[in-house]
């Protein structure tokens, strides 16, 4: 029999690592190994499960970690159960500290451990989520825009208004679970015998089934269609922010739909380049001008606006076009400003009349 692996390298942890560390991990890795999933492997979620429990327990990671494998002997539980008092007939499992990871133990038994919780109806998960992305320009990020989206996915069947039905058909109770929309049963884990609840397979937690069946969607209560809405996105925003758009995912028969996440992609501007709140750009003036002072005009986002140069002014100043830079997502009306940094041009030829001018002011 091949030696169990250790249970800090199974998480990818150190051995000093923190309780929050164990818990990160573990949620990373059983979102990626979890069966449903594409890519899951049950055997290596199963060892990340064993794993999680021994040593998210501070009394089981310390005895682990004197007496590695054998620590349930050296605890005085026996029975050959990695953890202790959870095992036996009627076993129960509070993974209620983990949040939505209550529901992957649950999926993976085919319900809710111990027999309670959320079986049935409030035990399915919303709609699928969408991730898109959302192409701007430099200046419908700083001063926000109407974009169009267009989605082609699950939604509410029109035909049958989300109840599977053919239109006049009537809807019956389910002969699977009584109208209960759960069904129970008893199984057999790795963690001892568990009771579980889990939707009925028939009416899919409804309770009840059609007389006959929707002829769009074929009894699902969703169709695949084109939607088709505009979204708004706020001034000021960054490139590589993403925005969450509640309900626009996905539709699930008897649950919320899914989420709409944008990811937004600014188009660089050569004109201009963004800190924060602040557009930075260049100009360009001649030695003479920089020497005497001058009036410059300068591309903002607002239009072209005419910047006055001091006399004396140095190559590299900046001088700042206030309240001219990109809104403030989170106080209304405020901007950041307009920096505008000074490039002095040096001759490369110059004529007699210049040469002569310059070198009497150099004497």
């Amino acid at each position: 029999m091949a030696a169990k692996r250790d249970y800090y390298d199974i998480l990818g942890v150190p051995r000093d690592a923190s309780d929050d560390d164990i818990k990160k991990a573990f949620r990373k890795l059983a979102h990626q190994l979890h069966p449903d999933k594409s890519g899951g492997d049950e055997a290596k979620f199963k060892e990340v499960n064993e794993a999680y429990q021994a040593l998210s327990d501070k009394e089981k990671r310390s005895r682990y970690d004197q007496f590695g494998h054998d620590f349930e002997q050296a605890g005085g539980q026996g029975g050959g159960n990695p953890f202790g008092g959870f095992g036996g007939q009627g076993a129960h499992f509070d993974f209620g500290d983990l949040g939505g990871f209550g529901d992957v133990f649950g999926q993976m038994f085919g319900g809710t451990a111990g027999g309670g919780g959320q079986g049935g109806r409030r035990g399915r998960s919303k709609g699928r989520d969408i991730e898109m992305d959302v192409r701007l320009d430099f200046k419908e990020a700083v001063f926000g825009a109407d974009k169009p989206v267009k989605l082609y996915c699950l939604a509410t069947c029109e035909s049958c208004r989300g109840n599977g039905a053919e239109p006049g058909a009537k809807l019956e109770k389910c002969g699977e679970c009584q109208g209960s929309g759960q069904v129970r049963r008893v199984q057999q884990t790795m963690f001892g015998v568990f009771q579980t609840t889990a939707v009925c397979g028939r009416c899919g937690g409804e309770g009840q089934v059609p007389e006959k069946r929707c002829h769009t969607c074929d009894g699902t209560g969703l169709h695949k269609q084109h939607r088709e809405f505009t979204l708004k996105i706020p001034a000021g925003i960054e490139d590589g922010v993403t925005l969450r758009v509640a309900g626009e995912g996905e539709a699930a028969k008897g649950s919320r739909s899914g989420d709409l996440f944008v990811t937004v992609r600014v188009t660089p501007d050569r004109r201009f380049r963004r800190s924060g709140d602040d557009i930075l750009s260049e100009v360009s003036i001649s030695f003479a001008e920089a020497a005497l002072g001058t009036t410059a005009s300068v591309p903002t986002v607002d239009g072209d606006v005419d910047l006055k140069i001091p006399a004396g002014t140095q190559p590299g100043a900046v001088l700042r076009l206030k309240a001219k830079g990109v809104p403030h997502l989170k106080r209304a009306g405020a901007r950041g400003d307009h920096l505008v940094t000074v490039n002095v041009e040096v001759p490369t030829k110059l004529t007699r009349k210049q040469r002569k001018i310059l070198e009497e002011w150099g004497d």
